[in-house]
C-alpha cells in the first residue's frame, strides 16, 4: 500500500536556497548548491515537485534518502520540511540541513547536532517547524565586508571566482560528511570535516 512505502525513509536531506534564477549563484543560495552536488554524486534527481518543495529519492550506502529543496523562499523553508519529514515520518534527528553561515570563511564547514538559528531565516523556520534537534552542515560563505554593510545584500551577493573555488572543493567533503552522519559517526564526521 503506499502509505506503508511512504514511511520507509530513512533520512531527509536539505539544502536550503532561494528559487528563480535572480538567486541562482548567491551565498544565501550555498545549500541549494551543495545539495545539487550531493544528488549529483548520487545519481539522484531532484526534480519532482510536492511538499512545497523539489525532492528526489535514492539510496545511499544502504540508507534510503531523500533530498529536498523547499521552494518556499527561505523564511519559510521549514513548512516544506515539516510536511516532507511528516508525510515520511522521518525524526527531526534525521532531517540533515546543508545552509550557508556567514561566520565562517568561504569554504569551512562545520557540523553541529543541534544549536539556535543563528539569525538565519531558514533555520529559524525549520526550528518553529521541527524543533532545534536537527544536525546540520554549515557551508561558509564569508562574512560582510564592513559592519554597516546591509546582510540582506550581502547574502544575495555573489561569490567571487576565488570564494566559489573554495566552496566547490568541499562538495566532496560535504558528501563524505553525509555519509558519516547517515551511518551514525557523527562525530567522525565532525573530526574529519569541521574546519
Amino acid at each position: 500500500m503506499f502509505f506503508k512505502k511512504a514511511s520507509n525513509m530513512d533520512y531527509l536531506i536539505v539544502g536550503l536556497g532561494n528559487p528563480g534564477s535572480k538567486y541562482e549563484g548567491t551565498r544565501h543560495n550555498a545549500g541549494f548548491d551543495a545539495l545539487d552536488y550531493v544528488a549529483g554524486r548520487w545519481d539522484i534527481s531532484v526534480n519532482k515537485s510536492k511538499f512545497d518543495a523539489l525532492y528526489g529519492t535514492g539510496t545511499v550506502g544502504g540508507q534510503k534518502v531523500l533530498l529536498l529543496k523547499p521552494q518556499t523562499f527561505m523564511n519559510l523553508s521549514g513548512e516544506a520540511v515539516r510536511k516532507a519529514s511528516g508525510f515520511y515520518k522521518i525524526p527531526a534527528e534525521r532531517v540533515i540541513v546543508l545552509f550557508d553561515d556567514i561566520s565562517l570563511a568561504p569554504g569551512k564547514l562545520r557540523l553541529r547536532k543541534t544549536g539556535s538559528a543563528g539569525g538565519h531565516n531558514g533555520v529559524k523556520s525549520i526550528i518553529a517547524n521541527l524543533g532545534q534537534d536537527f544536525p546540520r552542515i554549515k557551508i561558509g560563505v564569508g562574512e560582510k565586508p564592513r559592519p554597516d554593510y546591509d546582510l540582506a545584500d550581502w547574502v544575495l551577493s555573489r561569490f567571487t571566482q576565488e570564494e566559489k573555488k573554495a566552496i566547490m572543493a568541499r562538495y566532496d567533503d560535504v558528501c563524505g560528511a553525509l555519509e558519516l552522519i547517515m551511518k551514525g559517526q557523527f562525530e567522525t564526521a565532525q573530526s574529519r570535516y569541521n574546519g
